[in-house]
């Protein structure tokens, strides 16, 4: 009979906004103990613990990553400093857990995700959507061609506030779009070019709402509408396939997906091109379908993946090299906003062979 693995030691780096998450999910996780909660401020990271915690609080990063009885180290810092920390971890033989965006440039996340493939070592990126029941299954509709061939995505993420200190709209919303777009597009299918306009109306010296365009590998179009100043919160996206189409509503309790066999047909009749108007449309309305689909808390998913990339040596589903991807949509799309909108080229990420996206690589 093979004995459990022993737990892994871990230290969450980060007691602001989303740190308290980490630490929660961190204790509710099995394999993991949680060991430190670091932040600059002992205060903040002491009243998130609890008055009868057993877990340590630490004000140094260095002192957290010279411990042995660390293993790994999910990062909930300013978006400014993720490079840095996430380096030292990489070289103190840490295991890594990042927030998005991976780091502040495509060459300083390129710097990571190369220095944990050849120091074995895990590196993940919290792309928290991706371990939500609603986007798996849209995984595997798309992936199973059960809405035939995309015709387009379109997703809106709009609320009011928070204006961020460090950095726009597009690099605090858009990531979560990206990243389900990077998860869930068809084997092969990737973002090619990117065009982005934004607006900053309240003054705050940084866009505060923006609208990007991906055109993809495939000459499909994907819309994303992202906005810190609605005075509703909306997180919904639709899917459009030439079988079917979905819609999902992530704020909806009872309905987060559904599905409709809809869609748009064209006469098979080979008509002149010059002569559109007299193109025949056909319009098909089936029936609507909501699976059942229990809510369930995606960061619990995402601490169970990094477990199990560490304990089974494997590469996770949201790993350094998905995480760069994202980066240089988001980098392309920066580039376009300053430059009054045009479509940019997005870099093609020449990830490894056998780290190629979706593949379960062995980790050295």
């Amino acid at each position: 009979m093979t004995s459990a693995p022993p737990r892994l030691g871990v230290a969450v780096i980060g007691a602001g906004y989303w740190g308290p998450n980490l630490v929660r999910n961190a204790q509710a996780t099995p394999e993991l103990q949680l060991r430190y909660l670091c932040d600059l401020d002992a205060a903040r990271a002491a009243k998130v613990l609890g008055e009868y915690s057993t877990v340590q609080v630490a004000t140094s990063v260095d002192e957290v990553l010279a411990d042995p009885a660390v293993d790994a180290v999910a990062i909930a810092t300013p978006a400014a400093s993720h490079y840095a920390v996430a380096m030292a971890a990489l070289e103190a033989g840490k295991h890594v857990l990042v927030e998005k965006p991976l780091a502040p440039t495509y060459d300083e996340g390129r710097a990571l995700v190369e220095t944990a493939d050849r120091l074995g070592q895990v590196l993940m990126i919290d792309h928290t959507f991706c371990y939500t029941n609603a986007v798996q299954q849209l995984r595997q509709m798309i992936h199973g061609g059960e809405l035939g061939e995309l015709q387009y995505l379109d997703s809106v993420r709009i609320n009011l506030g928070i204006v961020q200190r460090d950095v726009d709209v597009l690099w605090d919303l858009a990531p979560h779009d990206l990243s389900i777009f990077e998860n869930i597009l068809p084997p092969g299918v990737t973002a090619v070019e990117v065009a982005a306009q934004g607006s900053d109306p309240v003054g705050a010296g940084r866009a505060c709402v923006a609208y990007l365009t991906l055109k993809l590998s495939n000459g499909v179009l994907a819309h994303v509408h992202v906005n810190w100043l609605s005075p509703t919160k909306i997180r919904n996206m639709i899917i459009g396939g030439s079988q079917r189409m979905v819609v999902w509503d992530d704020l909806s309790m009872n309905q987060k997906l559904a599905v409709y066999d809809s869609g748009v047909g064209i006469s098979a009749e080979t008509l002149d091109l010059d002569d559109r108007a007299a193109t025949i449309v056909s319009y098909r309305n089936g029936d609507m379908v909501a699976p059942a689909m229990p809510n369930n808390e995606a960061l619990r998913g995402v601490m169970a993946e990094f477990v199990a990339a560490i304990n089974e040596k494997r590469a996770p589903l949201t790993d350094g090299w998905s995480g760069l991807r994202v980066l240089a949509m988001l980098e392309a799309a920066s580039t376009s906003l300053s430059s009054g909108g045009a479509f940019v080229p997005i870099r093609d990420v020449d990830q490894p062979a056998h780290l190629s996206a979706g593949s379960n690589g062995v980790i050295a």
